[in-house]
């Protein structure tokens, strides 16, 4: 009679051994393919990044653009112009100029004319 419990308790312990054995496997399994998925996301995070640096360097070289309260921001080839300049000539050249950027598919000029 003893023995057969010991048996039960036996082949109860190996199920639950086996059942945890499998479920390791499938979430070590499952991990390498969310770390590839986050890699194009760190890769566009990169490319969006380097394009508003481009734009913002694009800017601070252009003639007649006050660039100290312009910030830049990208996303996938978007570019978003916040902030304020002195007069509304400014804000039209920052737009042609973030335009004309390789890489930039629109730009959203957000720019506001600030009274001095």
């Amino acid at each position: 009679m003893k023995s057969v419990a010991i048996l039960k308790t036996l082949g109860a312990a190996l199920c639950l051994t086996v059942a945890c054995s499998v479920s390791y496997a499938q979430d070590t399994a499952s991990a390498p393919a969310a770390t590839t998925s986050a890699a194009p996301a760190t890769t566009a995070k990169k490319a969006d990044r380097k394009l508003g640096y481009t734009v913002r360097k694009a800017l601070s070289k252009t003639q007649g653009v006050d660039v100290s309260n312009i910030s830049v921001r990208s996303h996938g080839g978007a570019i978003t112009l916040t902030g304020s300049v002195p007069d509304q000539g400014q804000i039209d050249k920052a737009g042609e100029v973030a335009q004309g950027v390789a890489g930039v598919k629109s730009v959203s000029n957000k720019l506001t004319v600030m009274q001095q």
